[in-house]
C-alpha cells in the first residue's frame, strides 16, 4: 500500500499521544481448562530478570467493507479469542512464584487482557508519519514480587478516523514459541472467519457499541503501560544438527554461535554474559546465566546449518480476520528486556530429526 499524508486538517495534526482505551477486559478460554497446564520455569534468584521481555507485533488493516471496520472486529474478537486459548491455555494463565524452582507458568483460566482503543488520525497519515506504533500494542512489566496479577497475554485493537484499525499483540518471550511454532496468528484468524453466521446479524457489538459518541478514556491509574526502551534489537535464527541430541550443553553452544553471529550483523554487544532460557519440552524452560569467556567457533564439533529469520517471515503478513483483507503493513520487535538475552526453542514441525529456532536480544542502549 502507498501511503500519504492526508491532508493537514486540525484534527490529524493533533499529537499522536493522545490515543483513547476506552475499553478494557479479561478473555478466558471458552470453556474451563482441565487439566491445568503447568510449565516450569526453572530460574535462580540471580536471573530473574529473564523471566521479563515481551514479543510485540502490530498488523493494520485498511476498513475495505463496513462490516470490517475495527469497532466490529472489537466486538468479535471476545469469541474467537476464547476459542483459540482452548489450544493455548497458558496465555490465559499466570506466572506464580515457587520457593523450590522459581516460577510456574498455570493455565488457570485468568485470561488474557484485551483493549479497544481510538486515534485522532487516519489510518495513512499515521503511517507516513511513522512514528509512537508503540503507542498500538499494550505491555504491563511482569511484577516479580506477585507475578500471579501479571497478565502474559495482550491484545489491542485501535480504530482509525478512516475506519482502517490495528491489531496490536503483545506475549511474554516465555511463551513466544506460539509464534515460532505453533502458528497461533493463523490458528486465531481463521476460527474468526469461521465463526458461526449468525454473528453477521448482530447490529452492535456485545464488546463495544460504534454508536456511541466522543468515548471517554480510561483513568490513566489503570491503563500505566510499561515506557518502551529504546534501542532494543532482535534476530531469529533457525539451525539444524546431524548426528547429534539435544541437550543442554548443546543449546548452550548454538545459543553462543546465534549470539555471536547476531553481534556481528546488529552492531552491538551482549556483553561477556547473558541470560539463556531453553525451552527444554511443553513442561519445562530452565534459565541460566550462560558465558562468552573462552568461547570461539572453532572449539564446535557439531556438524550444522544455521540460517538468519526475521521476525515477519513467521506468517504475520498472511493474517487475515476479514476474507481478503491481510495486513497492509506489519511491525514486530522484543523489548521490556534490561541484559542480554537468548532463548533456545525447538522445532518440531520441520523434517529435520533436530532442529531449534534461537532468539537473541541485545540489551536497550541505556545498559549498554
Amino acid at each position: 500500500m502507498e501511503v500519504h499524508e492526508n491532508g493537514g486538517s486540525p484534527r490529524q495534526s493533533q499529537s499522536l499521544s493522545e490515543l483513547q482505551i476506552v475499553t478494557m477486559m479479561s478473555v478466558p478460554p471458552l470453556k474451563m481448562t482441565e487439566p491445568r497446564a503447568v510449565r516450569k520455569v526453572l530460574v535462580s534468584e540471580d536471573n530473574t530478570r529473564a523471566i521479563h521481555g515481551c514479543y510485540q507485533v502490530v498488523m493494520y488493516y485498511e476498513n475495505l467493507k463496513e462490516k470490517e471496520h475495527g469497532w466490529c472486529l472489537a466486538g468479535l474478537i471476545v469469541e474467537s479469542l476464547a476459542r483459540v486459548l482452548l489450544d493455548h491455555p497458558l496465555l490465559a494463565g499466570r506466572l506464580q512464584r515457587r520457593e523450590d524452582t522459581g516460577f510456574e507458568i498455570v493455565a488457570n483460566d485468568s485470561g488474557i487482557r484485551l483493549l479497544e482503543a481510538c486515534y485522532p488520525t487516519t489510518l495513512s497519515h499515521f503511517l507516513h508519519l511513522n512514528e509512537e506504533q508503540h503507542h498500538l500494542v499494550f505491555w504491563k512489566e511482569i511484577d516479580t514480587q506477585y507475578p500471579q496479577f501479571s497478565p502474559l497475554f495482550y491484545v489491542q485493537v485501535t480504530n482509525f478516523e478512516c475506519g482502517g484499525y490495528s491489531i496490536g499483540i503483545s506475549c511474554s518471550l516465555l511463551l513466544a514459541e506460539v509464534f515460532l511454532v505453533e502458528n497461533f496468528l493463523g490458528k486465531w484468524a481463521e476460527i474468526h472467519m469461521n465463526m458461526s453466521p449468525q454473528h453477521e446479524e448482530i447490529q452492535t457489538p456485545i464488546f463495544h457499541h460504534p454508536r456511541l459518541k466522543n468515548p471517554e478514556s480510561l483513568p490513566p491509574d489503570i491503563i500505566s503501560r510499561t515506557q518502551r526502551q529504546n534501542g532494543v534489537q532482535s534476530m531469529v535464527f533457525t539451525i539444524t544438527t546431524e548426528d547429534a541430541n539435544f541437550s543442554m550443553e548443546l543449546w548452550r553452544e548454538l545459543a553462543m554461535l546465534c549470539v555471536k553471529e547476531a553481534e556481528q550483523k546488529l552492531s552491538t554487544n551482549l556483553g561477556s554474559e547473558f541470560s539463556l532460557v531453553v525451552k527444554e519440552s511443553s513442561e519445562v524452560a530452565k534459565v541460566e546465566s550462560c558465558s562468552m569467556n573462552g568461547w570461539s567457533v572453532e572449539g564446535m564439533r557439531v556438524k550444522h546449518e544455521m540460517s538468519a529469520s526475521r521476525w515477519e517471515e513467521f506468517g504475520v503478513y498472511e493474517v487475515a480476520f476479514f476474507e481478503g483483507n491481510k495486513p497492509v503493513q506489519v511491525s514486530c520487535w522484543i523489548d521490556s528486556v534490561s541484559d542480554g538475552y537468548a532463548m533456545v526453542v525447538p522445532l518440531p514441525y520441520l523434517k529435520h530429526k533436530n532442529a531449534c529456532a534461537v532468539i537473541v536480544v541485545s540489551p536497550p542502549l541505556s545498559s549498554l
